[in-house]
């Protein structure tokens, strides 16, 4: 005996859709509170930014604006505002003339130890983070410990054991004192070792050595340039800080002859600063702004190898 189903009614087919109708309608005000809090975000941040680059720029104007002002108008006219005289570039020829040229000895003095020492601890960091980063081998996460631990000490706290280390081999004084240290960079090895993990493909590598390349063959002609962004941002870390070590050549030099320019115009405002001495403080502001324009031309050159070489392989076909 079967029983039969009962149609549905003209009323529920009617009213079924209307009641799914409304269940799927999402609600409005979430929407509006969403669209209500984007401008107040928005501002927020625009706020802050203004105040970060307010901060960064002021300075940098003053130095600007003060490098082209004699030693008295340094001290009788407005921070921020030009004087009657515009003598940068007087204060820039007696800046590099000054006391038989040592400004720009000084200058070789820095660009010494930035080929060397930076452009050797960028060398260094390629090659060992490309190695940690490819190649698997026992105490590969000892290294990795290390690398980080290394990170985390501050260069201040090496000061003393490695003034001692060098004086014990005679290298005080010399500038392997400063470029030798210099060599080891463990922030930069730790970027190129997680940037060669994701820039360079492993099959890629597999392919190459199938196809008989050897390891040094493969490195520089397939993963050096796949490397690029990440070389140059290394680059950039080591130069910008070997150019500003203070510290380290505090504690190593003695002989002004090796000076880098940062204890250079350390010792110029030391003499400006003491009763008696030569009125040379224009020139130690004129020298700090000859001291920065090398970084500047160094972020303007490489920025767009930098912003390029980031982009490449963000988008997947």
């Amino acid at each position: 005996m079967t029983t039969a189903t009962p149609a549905p009614t003209q009323t529920d087919n009617h009213h079924r859709p209307a009641r799914t109708a409304r269940l799927r309608t999402p609600p409005a005000r979430p929407r509006r509170a969403h669209s209500v809090d984007r401008p107040r975000r928005s501002a927020t941040l625009t706020v802050l930014s203004s105040l970060v680059v307010l901060y960064t720029l002021v300075p940098l104007a003053w130095l600007v604006v003060s490098s082209t002002k004699t030693q008295a108008d340094l001290l009788g006219s407005p921070g921020l505002w030009f004087s009657g005289h515009f003598a940068l570039w007087d204060n820039i020829s007696q800046t590099l003339s000054y006391d038989h040229h040592v400004f720009l000895r000084w200058l070789l003095n820095t660009l010494l130890y930035v080929v060397l020492g930076a452009g050797g601890a960028t060398l260094l960091s390629v090659l060992a983070g490309y190695g940690l980063a490819k190649f698997d081998f026992r105490g590969k996460k000892a290294v990795f410990a290390v690398v980080i631990g290394a990170v985390a000490v501050p260069t201040t706290a090496l000061a003393v054991p490695t003034f001692l280390m060098f004086s014990t081999m005679g290298l005080t004084n010399t500038p392997w004192a400063v470029i030798i240290p210099s060599l080891v960079s463990p922030f930069g090895l730790y970027l190129m070792w997680v940037f060669a993990s994701e820039a360079v493909p492993t099959e890629l590598l597999e392919a190459a050595r199938v196809d008989g390349s050897g390891e040094v063959r493969t490195f520089f002609r397939i993963a050096l340039p796949l490397l690029a962004p990440g070389i140059v941002t290394v680059l950039l870390f080591t130069v910008v800080a070997t150019w500003n070590n203070y510290f380290l050549p505090l504690i190593m030099i003695k002989d002004p002859n090796w000076y880098p320019l940062t204890l250079g115009l350390n010792a110029w405002n030391d003499q400006a600063a003491t009763a008696g001495g030569q009125p040379v403080f224009n020139l130690v502001i004129t020298g700090s702004l000859l001291t920065i324009v090398p970084l500047v031309a160094a972020f303007l050159l490489l920025q767009r190898y930098w912003q390029s070489g980031l982009a490449a392989g963000s988008v997947k076909e």
